[in-house]
C-alpha cells in the first residue's frame, strides 16, 4: 500500500483518478462501499482508485474539548485498510488552517494537482469546507465546473437503520461487539503501544502486555476473549482485562492488560499491538487475595479457547 501526505504527490499514481474521500473513522461496511464504487470505476477507467482522508480526525480540531473517542486513529485506519486491500491512500493533514478554507479551494487544488481527475466519491450527506458549507449538490457543480464526476452513495443500511461511526462507537460502548461487527464487517479491535505495567502478572504465572490505547473506543470494562497482534505478525489467541484491577491497585486508573495464550514471556515495550475483541466474558472482580485472582484468571483462559474455538 502505498501513502502519501500532500497533494501534489496524485501525480505518483497512474491517471485517471478516482477519489473516495472523508473521514472514514472505523472504515465501517459503509465507507466500504464508498470505496468499492470508486475501485470498481478506477478498473473499469484503467485508473487508480485512492482513498483520501484526514488527520487527525476532524473533530479534534475542531472541537478538541468535546471529541469523542474514535474508532480508528491514523495508523490504525491505514492497518485496516491495507487488510481491505486499498493500495493508495491520501493523508490530508487537518488543522485550523485547513478547516477555514472554502470548500470550493481543496477541490480546485485536488483538481490542480489531478488534473486527470475522472471521479470523487462520497456518502451523499458528506459535508465539506469551512463551516462545512460544501454538500452534494455543491460538488456536483464543482464536478462540471472542472470536468469530474461527482458520485454519491446513500447510506447503508443495515438492522433498519444507517451505519454509521456514531452508531458503532454507541454499540461499543454498550458492549454489543456482535453489533458492532455487523456494521463494521469485522471485529472490532483497538491499536495501542505496550508499555511498562507492574509485572505482577508474570509472578502468578500469566504475563500480560499493558497497552496505552489513543483515543479509540473502548468496550465496557471486563474480562474478553481477545485475538491480538503485534505489528503485522502473526494474531494470536489471549485474555485481555479491561479495568481497574481492583485486587492488586487502588489507583483507579483503567488499562489494557493482554495475556497471550500458549506464547512464552517476553518484553514487548515500545511495540504496537492491535487487539481484536471477540467475546465478553465475566466483568472485573475483586478477590481476597492472589491465589484467588490466580485461580479466576485460569478458569478465565479455558473460557477464552471456548470462546475463540467457537
Amino acid at each position: 500500500m502505498t501513502t502519501i501526505h500532500r497533494l501534489q504527490d496524485l501525480a505518483r499514481f497512474p491517471a485517471p483518478h478516482h477519489l473516495a474521500i472523508g473521514v472514514f473513522d472505523g472504515l465501517h461496511l459503509g465507507h466500504q462501499s464508498v470505496w468499492a464504487q470508486a475501485a470498481l470505476h478506477a478498473r473499469e477507467s484503467g485508473g487508480t482508485a485512492i482513498l483520501v482522508s484526514f488527520d487527525p480526525h476532524p473533530r479534534s480540531v475542531l472541537s478538541p474539548g468535546n471529541c469523542p473517542p474514535i474508532l480508528t486513529h491514523t495508523n490504525h485506519k491505514l492497518r485496516i485498510a491495507s487488510r481491505l486491500g486499498i493500495d493508495a491512500i491520501l493523508v490530508v493533514p487537518f488543522d485550523r488552517e485547513f478547516a477555514s478554507r472554502p470548500g470550493d479551494s481543496f477541490v480546485a487544488d485536488l483538481h490542480r494537482h489531478s488534473p486527470d481527475l475522472a471521479e470523487i466519491c462520497v456518502g451523499r450527506d458528506w459535508q465539506f469546507g469551512h463551516n462545512r458549507s460544501g454538500n452534494f449538490a455543491r460538488l456536483e457543480e464543482l464536478g462540471r465546473q472542472h470536468g469530474f464526476v461527482a458520485t454519491g452513495l446513500e447510506p447503508l443500511i443495515i438492522d433498519g437503520a444507517p451505519v454509521s461511526s456514531t452508531r458503532i462507537r454507541e454499540l461499543i460502548g454498550c458492549g454489543d461487539l456482535q453489533g458492532a461487527k455487523r456494521l463494521l464487517g469485522r471485529d472490532y479491535s483497538v491499536l495501542g503501544t505496550v508499555v511498562t505495567g507492574n509485572q505482577l502478572g508474570r509472578t502468578i504465572g500469566f504475563p500480560t502486555a499493558n497497552l496505552a490505547v489513543e483515543n479509540e473506543q473502548l468496550p465496557p470494562e471486563g474480562v474478553y476473549a481477545v485475538m491480538a497482534a503485534l505489528q503485522e505478525g502473526k494474531s494470536l489467541p489471549g485474555v485481555a482485562n479491561l479495568g481497574r484491577r481492583p485486587t492488586v491497585s487502588g489507583s483507579g486508573e483503567s488499562r489494557l492488560e493482554v495475556h497471550l495464550l500458549d506464547y512464552p514471556a517476553a518484553d514487548f515495550y515500545g511495540e504496537i499491538m492491535e487487539v481484536w475483541f471477540f467475546r465478553h466474558l465475566r466483568r472485573e472482580q475483586k478477590f481476597e487475595g492472589l491465589a484467588e485472582l490466580q485461580a479466576q484468571i485460569q478458569r478465565d483462559v479455558l473460557e477464552a479457547r471456548r470462546a475463540l474455538r467457537s
